[in-house]
């Protein structure tokens, strides 16, 4: 995609790692945050009525609050490429970020630090990402009801669609405590065995949380690309049952390079079915990891 590298890194031993989306030239960008137990950073700056207009990084990483250091690492890759908003005496990079909490997964000890976000920097393409038990969706998994022994194997997921020159994808890291559907309406993935006797245990907040990224390069303003991230959750409800409940922090950004026209109301209808497609690819290319069966069923 034009205009955007993605890029991944992890730690497969400890079932950990991150996401970055860059955005060398700035992109227009928004972002809606769902759900009740959220962990963002940098995301107040999307408001429309804030000064700053472009953005120049994204990051989804695990590691529940502690991976909110990897977007360290993002701002010194970017700096180092000459990339950021220009203050007169330094170009500070923007990067906004949202995490997810996979620390019961692996290592609870081991979580994204700058370290990590830099690789990613430096793993990121133009080409479509890998998808599955790559970057933010390494430690990702889904169907908590019941609790986590229960609960399968989720991860990265990818959509695109396009058009003679307009594109619309999401690249989502689906960590939900819902269980998710297809198109069709049947469940893929989710809670193990629903006639276990086992009573459905309430998680604590922020144990779940569905991160992701839109990208295109329809020409919106910032405030349509907030309209736009907004819209992106309706493709989260339509894959994930139940949705943004006050166990997620869902959050959805979405960015665009803003070069070719297009009807808004067509760009919202294309949004919601690639976040939705992405959500379902998340758990389709997850493979499976000791305790969280995947639904392809690879050991």
């Amino acid at each position: 995609m034009k205009g955007f590298l993605i890029g991944h890194a992890e730690d497969q031993t400890a079932k950990t790692g991150c996401t970055v989306f860059l955005c060398p030239e700035g992109a227009i960008a928004g972002v809606d945050v769902r759900g009740g137990a959220p962990g963002t950073r940098e995301t107040a700056l999307l408001d429309p009525r804030m000064t700053v207009e472009r953005l120049h990084g994204v990051l989804l990483s695990g590691g529940s609050a502690f991976g909110l250091d990897a977007a360290s690492g993002v701002m010194q890759y970017l700096e180092e490429q000459g990339i950021g908003f220009e203050t007169g005496v330094a170009k500070v990079p923007i990067v906004s970020a949202a995490v997810l909490f996979d620390l019961a997964v692996g290592l609870a000890t081991v979580r994204p630090t700058a370290k990590m976000g830099y690789q990613a920097c430096v793993n990121a393409k133009e080409t479509s990402p890998l998808r599955g038990n790559f970057g933010a969706g390494t430690g990702a998994t889904v169907g908590k009801e019941k609790g986590m022994n229960l609960a399968m194997k989720s991860g990265f997921g990818f959509s695109i669609f396009q058009k003679e020159e307009l594109y619309v994808a999401a690249g989502i890291a689906v960590n939900s405590f819902g269980e998710i559907y297809s198109n069709s309406g049947n469940r893929i993935a989710g809670v193990q065995s629903h006639e276990n006797p086992q009573p459905d245990q309430k998680p604590f907040l922020g144990s779940n949380t569905t991160i992701g990224v839109i990208l295109t390069n329809a020409v919106i303003t910032k405030a349509q690309a907030n309209k736009l991230a907004s819209v992106g959750h309706n493709g989260y409800a339509r894959a994930i049952r139940p949705c943004h409940t006050p166990y997620d922090g869902d959050t959805l950004f979405a960015l665009s390079t803003a070069q070719v026209s297009v009807d808004f109301y067509s760009l919202c209808k294309l949004t919601e079915q690639v976040v939705a497609s992405a959500v379902i690819d998340a758990v389709e290319q997850a493979d499976s990891i000791p305790g969280f069966p995947a639904a392809r069923g690879k050991a």
